[in-house]
């Protein structure tokens, strides 16, 4: 089984050129970094992974763009793939983040991964020009046309959240016909549409390996529903903080069908303690 790592936190202190040349000098397999663009100073929901009442941690409002710090990680490497984890869909122009996606991917010789979410602070969206009442709707009509803008020389779409007449947008990605589309979630049936109908890939948040199992089974069955390829779709498990550090678990991750896991890098550490903490990590895991 492949092993990434994400970084939290890509800012200077933890330059993603550096990070990643490492960890493609090191063997993983694949870079990640996460996206808010901004956090309002109030909000009314809960952030995922924290005590009742806690707020959220202060790296939610620090994070740098996700496609321009990959950008930054593709000009010091030649191998390591890329990812999303996760671009918050909803809250982008989708011509502009078409054209940003397609950019990267060509720069980077076809090593972008697109993990992709819909977000969960409704201010935020809204700010940003999200429907958060109906956004997983809004983010598969941008990602289809997104599809549209990737694939065709003369691009139109017409849908709910965004309508365009024949235009051309280049360049193209690298990969044909795009990069791959990787949705998270475990607890809701429509994960497993989403992903059977337009997605490429599984991107969870699991908190164990038979979680991932009965995951597995339900994407197979939303697979067969739509007459999709199962053996398609790609099995990504996203760690978190401390987690996955057991190889006996590894090994079970990757005998129930993972493809891959991303393993969570530690955030505020100095430049020289982090590459000698994923060093470490290298060690243990590949």
């Amino acid at each position: 089984m492949k092993i990434g790592v994400f970084s939290i936190l890509p800012n200077l202190a933890a330059d993603p050129a550096v990070v990643a040349k490492h960890a493609e000098a090191l063997g993983f397999d694949s870079y990640w970094v996460p996206d808010h663009t901004i956090l309002p100073v109030t909000y009314s929901d809960q952030y995922p992974g924290v005590r009742p009442g806690a707020p959220g941690p202060d790296y939610l409002w620090q994070m740098p763009d996700p496609l321009i710090a990959l950008t930054r990680a593709a000009t010091a490497t030649s191998t390591i793939l890329l990812g999303t984890g996760i671009i918050l869909v909803p809250e982008r122009n989708p011509l502009l983040a078409a054209k940003m996606v397609a950019s990267l991917d060509a720069f980077s010789g076809g090593r972008f991964l697109m993990g992709i979410g819909a977000g969960w602070n409704r201010e935020e969206c809204e700010i940003l020009g999200g429907d958060f009442d109906h956004r997983w709707g809004q983010t598969k009509d941008y990602i289809l046309a997104m599809k549209q803008l990737w694939t065709q020389a003369e691009s139109e779409y017409h849908g709910k959240y965004v309508d365009f007449p024949p235009v051309r947008c280049f360049p193209k990605p690298a990969q044909r016909p795009h990069p791959p589309i990787l949705l998270g979630g475990f607890t809701a049936e429509r994960v497993y549409q989403r992903i059977a109908e337009w997605g490429d890939g599984w991107l969870p948040v699991l908190e164990s390996v038979d979680q991932f199992r009965q995951g597995v089974e339900r994407l197979k069955r939303a697979a067969d529903a739509v007459g999709r390829d199962y053996g398609e779709l790609t099995k990504t498990v996203f760690g978190i903080k401390g987690q996955w550090e057991v190889p006996e678990e590894i090994r079970a991750l990757e005998a129930a069908g993972a493809d891959r896991l991303v393993m969570w890098l530690p955030e505020n550490l100095p430049l020289d303690k982090l590459l000698a903490e994923m060093e470490a990590m290298a060690r243990r895991l590949l």
